[in-house]
C-alpha cells in the first residue's frame, strides 16, 4: 500500500506497472488492489464493473474509475499540479503537446496492441500453436514500431526525458520501456529476438530509469529485480502472478 488516495487495480508486471510508475513519479498517494490473474479475477463481475474490457489496469480516481492505460496516464498527467514533483507530459498549451500526443497514441494503440498478438498468438491466429508466419510477422511489426520510437527519442529527446524545471522521464518513456521489458521476457522461454542495445537512445533511457526512485520502488513492490528496464529478469512478485 502507498497510503490513501487513488486505488490502482493491478497485477505484477502488467500494464498497471506503467501507471504505478507514473503515480510514483508524480508523488500521488495510492493504494493497490491485486487482480489475481491466477484466479482469472480480471474476468469476475466485480472487476468487469470497473473495467468492462477485463484488461488490467483500472484506476479509481475518486470521482471516476478509468481503464485503458493511455487514458489513465493522460488523465494523471493533466491532473497533476504544475508545481508538483514531476511533470510527465506537456501541458495542453505547450508547444510539444501535439507531438507528445501522437507518440502516446501510437504506443498505446499500435505498439501495445501488437504486443497482445505477440503474447497471445493462439488467440489471435485462431489455432494452437500459432503458425510460424504469424509469429514472424508480429515480431517484424514490433521491431518497426520500436525503431520508430527510437528515432523519435533521438530527434526529440525532450519528449522522452524532461531536462527543464523537472528532470524526469515522460509518459512515453515509462510506457515504451515497460513494453520493451516485456518483449524480452514474454512469452516465457522464447528465443531472444529483441536486443535493446540495438536502440541506443532507448537503452540509455532504460539505464537512467533503473536508477529512479520510482523504478526502484516499483521493482520492490512487484519483484522485478535490480535492473528491470535495462536488463530485465522474470519477476518474483510478493503477491499475484504476471500471467
Amino acid at each position: 500500500m502507498q497510503g490513501q488516495g487513488y486505488i490502482l487495480h493491478y497485477a505484477p508486471d502488467n500494464a498497471s506497472l506503467i501507471v504505478r510508475l507514473a503515480l510514483l513519479e508524480l508523488g500521488l498517494p495510492f493504494q493497490t488492489r491485486l487482480v489475481d490473474r491466477s484466479m482469472r479475477a480480471q474476468d469476475s463481475a466485480a472487476y468487469r464493473a470497473l473495467a468492462p474490457t477485463g484488461l488490467i489496469p483500472a484506476l479509481d480516481m475518486g470521482d471516476q474509475v478509468m481503464f485503458e492505460t493511455g487514458a489513465i496516464l493522460l488523465a494523471l498527467a493533466d491532473r497533476a499540479p504544475q508545481g508538483g514533483p514531476a511533470k510527465l507530459f506537456p501541458a495542453t498549451d505547450a508547444p510539444l503537446r501535439g507531438d507528445a500526443l501522437k507518440w502516446l497514441f501510437f504506443i498505446a494503440t499500435t505498439l501495445h496492441a501488437d504486443c497482445r498478438l505477440h503474447f497471445y498468438p493462439e488467440t489471435y491466429a485462431g489455432q494452437t500453436p500459432a503458425p510460424p508466419a504469424f509469429t514472424a510477422a508480429t515480431r517484424a511489426r514490433l521491431l518497426v514500431h520500436v525503431a520508430l520510437i527510437e528515432g523519435a527519442a533521438r530527434t526529440q529527446p525532450d519528449l522522452f526525458w524532461t531536462n527543464g524545471s523537472h528532470d524526469c522521464p515522460s509518459l512515453l518513456t515509462l510506457y515504451t520501456l515497460t513494453i520493451t521489458r516485456w518483449l524480452r521476457l514474454y512469452p516465457e522461454a522464447q528465443d531472444p529476438w529483441l536486443n535493446l542495445a540495438d536502440y541506443p537512445c532507448l537503452y540509455a533511457l532504460a539505464g537512467k530509469l533503473d536508477t529512479r526512485e520510482s523504478a526502484l520502488q516499483a521493482a520492490r513492490d512487484e519483484g522485478l529485480g535490480p535492473t528491470p528496464f535495462s536488463a530485465p529478469v522474470f519477476p518474483n512478485p510478493p503477491e499475484g502472478s504476471p500471467l
